[in-house]
C-alpha cells in the first residue's frame, strides 16, 4: 500500500469511476495525491523489487523441489502466490540468452580450427602453403637461368590459395564462377539439375561473390545467424511441445491446451536455470581443469530428463507405468520436432545469409 495521502475527490483519476473506499472498484488503481516525492519513487522502487525477489525465489523453490507442483497450483487457480509463469518466462530466457551468447560468441579462431577446405582443416592449409614456398623458393634458386620476377611470400600464397587449395563455399561439386556460366550449361542441355540443386548452385556462386571466395568468414557469419536463431526456434517449439502433450493426454478433458502450455513453460523455465548452472560448472572448469566438475555436469544434463518424468507425474498425476511410456513417446517426438525445426533454420540461415 503506497503511503500517499488518500484524495478527498471520490472520481477516479484512470477511469473516472465513483470510488467506494481507497481503491478502484473498476481498474484497481489507488485513489491518491498525485504529487510525490523522490523518496516516494525510490521506497516504491523497492518495495515492487523486494515484493518480486519474494515470489520469485518461492517459485523457485517449488519449482525445483516439487516437479509439476507449481503448473498445478496455476491450473486449480492458486496463483498470488507464485510469479506468473509468461512474466517469468520471459525474465528468464532473456537473461539465459543474454548469458549463452555471452559464452557462444562465435569469432574467426573458432571457426578456422574446425573448417575444412578439399577435406583438409585450415591449419593443415596453412602448414601446406608454407611448405609449397619453401619449396618454389629452392626451385628458383636452382633454376637460375628463370627470366620471370620471383612473387613474394604474400603473393605466392594467394596463388596457392586461390588454385591449389580454393577457399570458396562449397555446398555441391559444381565450379561454376557466375550464374551465367551455370545457366548456360543448363540450358545446353549438358546438366540437369533438380530445382534444390540449382538453388544450392545459386547460393554457392552468390556467396563465392559476396565473400570472394573467403569460406572462414562466411561460415563465421552463418554460425552467428544460426546461433542467433535458437531463441526463436525454442519459441515456436513451445507450442508445439503443449500440442504433443495435449495428444498424449487426450482423454484427460480436465486439461485444456492452455494447461499443457503452462506445464510446457515452466519446464522451458527449469531448463534455462539448469543450463546457466552447467555454464557456470563448464566455466569453473577452464580455470580448475578437474574432471569431477565434467561428471556433475553430466548429471546435470542427464537431470533434466529426470526432472521431466517426475514432473508428468506431479502434474498429470497417472500410474508410474503410464507416465513412463509417455514420458519415451514425448522425448521422441520432442526429438523428431527439434530435428525438423533446426533443419528449417538451417536452410532459413543460409537464405538469410
Amino acid at each position: 500500500m503506497s503511503r500517499l495521502k488518500e484524495r478527498a475527490e471520490k472520481n477516479c483519476l484512470n477511469c473516472n469511476t465513483e470510488v467506494q473506499g481507497r481503491y478502484c472498484h473498476n481498474c484497481g488503481q489507488e485513489n491518491i495525491e498525485t504529487k510525490e516525492t523522490v523518496w516516494h519513487l525510490v521506497s516504491h522502487f523497492f518495495r515492487d523489487i523486494t515484493h518480486f525477489d519474494g515470489k520469485f525465489f518461492s517459485t523457485l523453490k517449488y519449482l525445483f523441489a516439487r516437479p509439476g507442483f507449481i503448473s498445478k497450483e496455476y491450473m486449480i487457480g492458486r496463483r498470488a502466490s507464485y510469479v506468473n509463469p509468461v512474466r517469468m518466462y520471459v525474465f528468464t530466457s532473456a537473461f539465459f540468452f543474454l548469458v549463452f551468447f555471452s559464452f557462444m560468441n562465435v569469432d574467426n579462431n573458432s571457426i578456422v580450427s574446425d573448417l575444412k577446405l578439399n577435406g583438409k582443416t585450415f591449419a593443415e592449409v596453412e602448414a601446406l602453403d608454407s611448405l609449397a614456398f619453401e619449396i618454389y623458393t629452392k626451385n628458383l634458386n636452382k633454376d637460375e637461368g628463370h627470366d620471370s620476377v620471383p612473387m613474394s611470400r604474400e603473393e605466392f600464397k594467394h596463388f596457392f590459395d586461390s588454385t591449389v587449395m580454393e577457399g570458396g563455399i562449397r555446398f555441391t561439386n559444381t565450379h561454376y564462377k557466375t550464374k551465367a556460366a551455370y545457366d548456360s550449361a543448363l540450358s545446353s542441355g549438358k546438366m540437369k539439375d533438380n530445382w534444390f540443386k540449382r538453388l544450392l548452385v545459386y547460393k554457392e556462386i552468390e556467396l563465392n561473390e559476396k565473400y570472394h571466395n573467403e569460406g572462414g568468414k562466411a561460415v563465421k557469419d552463418y554460425a552467428n545467424i544460426l546461433l542467433h536463431s535458437l531463441p526463436q526456434m525454442l519459441f515456436i517449439l513451445l507450442p508445439l511441445f503443449a500440442f504433443i502433450l495435449k495428444i498424449l493426454y487426450i482423454r484427460r478433458k480436465e486439461y485444456y491446451y492452455v494447461n499443457h502450455s503452462i506445464f510446457s513453460i515452466h519446464f522451458y523455465i527449469f531448463i534455462f536455470i539448469t543450463m546457466l548452472f552447467i555454464f557456470a560448472l563448464n566455466k569453473l572448469n577452464n580455470e580448475l581443469n578437474w574432471s569431477v566438475i565434467n561428471y556433475i555436469e553430466l548429471i546435470t544434463g542427464l537431470g533434466i530428463f529426470l526432472y521431466l518424468y517426475k514432473a508428468m507425474r506431479g502434474f498429470y498425476q497417472q500410474r508410474r507405468a503410464k507416465t513412463v511410456f509417455k514420458f519415451f513417446i514425448l522425448c521422441l517426438s520432442l526429438f523428431l520436432t527439434i530435428l525438423f525445426l533446426f533443419l528449417i533454420f538451417v536452410f532459413y540461415s543460409l537464405y538469410k545469409l
